[in-house]
């Protein structure tokens, strides 16, 4: 069973900075990972998404430009980057993984992700 843990969230000022990590575990296989996020009284949404070997990395448009996604397969972790942060950013984020990049892509709310960890909150402030 794959487990994910994310940390790193927390409260900041709009135009500061976060880092988030994911650190899985239970898979010999390395996936791709990445991050969705839901706001109060939204849908969760996807943020960004890095392939098995780091090498592919793709960003929704609200967030290009600002977040940085990367992975350390040694460690088994992933990162989230958030540069610039505005009050939009707030939320909960998720970390995540399945087989395919291909599907975070098409389904930008997530419903093709097999493996999701409990969520840690973000929380810019105006």
């Amino acid at each position: 069973q794959v487990q994910l843990a994310e940390s790193g969230g927390g409260l900041v000022a709009a135009g500061g900075s976060l880092r988030l990590s994911c650190v899985g575990s239970g898979t010999p296989d390395i996936k791709p990972m990445g991050w969705y996020r839901q706001a109060p009284g939204k849908e969760r949404e996807f943020v960004a998404v890095v392939s098995w070997d780091g090498e592919g990395t793709y960003y929704a448009s609200a967030v290009r430009g600002r977040f940085t996604i990367s992975r350390v397969n040694a460690k088994n972790t992933a990162y989230l980057q958030m540069n610039n942060l505005r009050p939009e950013d707030t939320g909960v984020y998720y970390c995540a993984s399945t087989g395919t990049v291909q599907k975070f892509l098409t389904d930008m709310k997530g419903s093709a992700i097999d493996y999701w960890g409990q969520g840690t909150q973000v929380t810019v402030s105006s």
